[in-house]
């Protein structure tokens, strides 16, 4: 991991506080989807046997959540997240120390075949919410995202504008985090292409109105 003070997001250049003190302080827009980067995210990717009891107690007892063994889902506990990515694999989601989750784990897991690797810097989080974030996605991902087959608490793996993605829905239409009147999403995608994605997301959403919000 970079020194903070190193620390750089790859939407940094775009200047999307700015753009976000300038809704925040007062310019009225009639927006169906708001768009803003949760940058520095703490990302461990883990991986291990499912259905060895040691591995998944040492798991749950490092981390406060069990794995999900459910293809496409979460679980959680407090700020942290578990996404299952496959039958041997998930990622661990903080707001930060991504770092510090990897060490907490590797100590849970001395002994034990697990591998363990901070993969945080390799991504950053673009968030979208509103009544018409589902279908800005739609645009671009082939996944079905009805909410009868996707919702809040699911993640998969896909493409967003042939950009590879980890899509998290993180709340329903109907959800308190749901501001806008529809769902919320978190979208990981690699910082190499952050600033592609970010662009195509912002001149797909203009149809439907666009405000920039800070995370």
């Amino acid at each position: 991991m970079a020194d903070s003070f190193l620390r750089h997001s790859p939407l940094a250049h775009l200047g999307l506080a700015g753009r976000a003190g300038a809704f925040e302080a007062g310019t009225a827009i009639e927006a169906g989807v708001t768009m803003g980067e949760r940058p520095y995210r703490g990302l461990v990717n883990l991986r291990g046997p499912a259905g060895d009891k040691a591995f998944a107690d040492a798991v749950q007892k490092a981390l406060g959540a069990a794995l999900p063994v459910e293809p496409n889902t979460t679980t959680g506990k407090g700020d942290v997240a578990v996404f299952w990515l496959g039958p041997d694999e998930w990622w661990v989601v903080t707001p930060s120390d991504g770092p510090a989750t990897a060490d907490k784990l590797r100590a849970a897991l001395a002994g034990q075949k697990a591998a363990v690797t901070d993969v945080s810097e390799s991504r950053t989080c673009i968030h979208i919410r509103g009544a018409q974030a589902r279908d800005l996605l739609a645009k671009g991902c082939p996944l079905d995202l009805h909410p009868r087959v996707f919702a809040a608490g699911q993640c998969a793996q896909s493409l967003c504008a042939k950009a590879m993605i980890t899509l998290h829905q993180v709340a329903n239409d109907d959800a308190e985090d749901g501001k806008d009147g529809g769902p919320a999403y978190d979208v990981y995608v690699l910082n190499s292409f952050a600033e592609y994605l970010w662009l195509w997301l912002e001149d797909a959403a203009r149809e439907y109105g666009l405000r920039i919000t800070s995370q």
